[in-house]
């Protein structure tokens, strides 16, 4: 996502007397919405067309090839998306220099792409911890498993959750490298908002363990399951994340549009790092 700030020969768009190019490309959202959607529609078809036929017997021939082969997609995919993305807003992150003299338009600007990072990683977050999940749990209410690498656990555990965690941590490390306001300290809510449906997965080894040894009943009130509720929770600090955007708006746009010193922007809403 390009956070240049750039200018237009023509400044009119759509009966408008501003050109929005100047603060955000929807394109860029879109495009990260309309990908993830059709991921999830991909999953689903492969789920309704082969899951019954070869997803019953584990031992079968055709579940090696059909469930395992989409297992093993997902370990190639998976991490190459994660190293791409993660690599790249590493390397073209800004220095502390280049953070402490940012142009306020462009940190405005920086915040809507931010917003759309934030979008994109909630939206996968609804697939993983909601769509699929609940799928999941219907699932083994019906079918008896004889493996943990269950049809719906191959999607659910090893795609869509990876998938959201990704864009989590994106939209962590493009905080961190392009907005001073994060990048001076740790925002307790966004380490919340992302570590907490991160930890999901390491919370499914757990649930596969107590599956495997302890009991097989998919009981939603068990013990077991405790852990992603409450991970999941971790999601309402996304109204503190909220909070210190708006706040963070506030004074940008003082400064740009009602000529407030930039000593404001200096206030910090997150922790600072304490020096030892």
């Amino acid at each position: 996502m390009a956070t240049t700030l750039g200018t237009s020969s023509q400044a009119k768009s759509g009966g408008r007397d501003y050109d929005m190019s100047l603060w955000y490309d929807s394109r860029w959202y879109k495009f990260g919405l309309i990908t993830m959607l059709a991921v999830a529609i991909f999953w689903i078809w492969y789920q309704r067309t082969f899951a019954y036929s070869h997803g019953m017997d584990s031992m079968e021939p055709e579940f090696e090839k059909v469930w395992m082969g989409l297992w093993r997609v997902h370990m190639i995919v998976m991490p190459i998306f994660a190293l791409v993305t993660w690599g790249w807003i590493w390397k073209t992150r800004d220095t502390k220099e280049q953070l402490d003299n940012l142009d306020p338009k462009l940190e405005i600007k920086r915040y809507f792409y931010w917003l759309m990072w934030l979008g994109v990683y909630l939206f996968g977050v609804y697939w993983g911890g909601s769509f699929f999940t609940e799928q999941d749990a219907s699932w083994h209410q019906v079918i008896i498993r004889d493996t943990s690498f269950t049809p719906s656990h191959v999607v659910v555990f090893y795609g869509s959750f990876p998938m959201y965690i990704v864009c989590g941590v994106a939209s962590y490390l493009y905080a961190m490298t392009r907005l001073p306001l994060y990048a001076r300290g740790t925002s307790f809510p966004l380490v919340m908002a992302i570590a907490g449906p991160l930890m999901i997965l390491p919370n499914v080894g757990l649930n596969e363990w107590g599956h495997a040894f302890w009991f097989m009943e998919e009981l939603f009130s068990a013990p077991l399951h405790w852990g992603f509720v409450i991970l999941g929770w971790s999601g309402l600090f996304a109204g503190g994340i909220a909070a210190q955007i708006i706040t963070r708006y506030s004074n940008l746009t003082d400064v740009v549009w009602n000529g407030q010193s930039k000593v404001i922007l200096n206030n910090r809403i997150v922790a600072e790092p304490v020096n030892r």
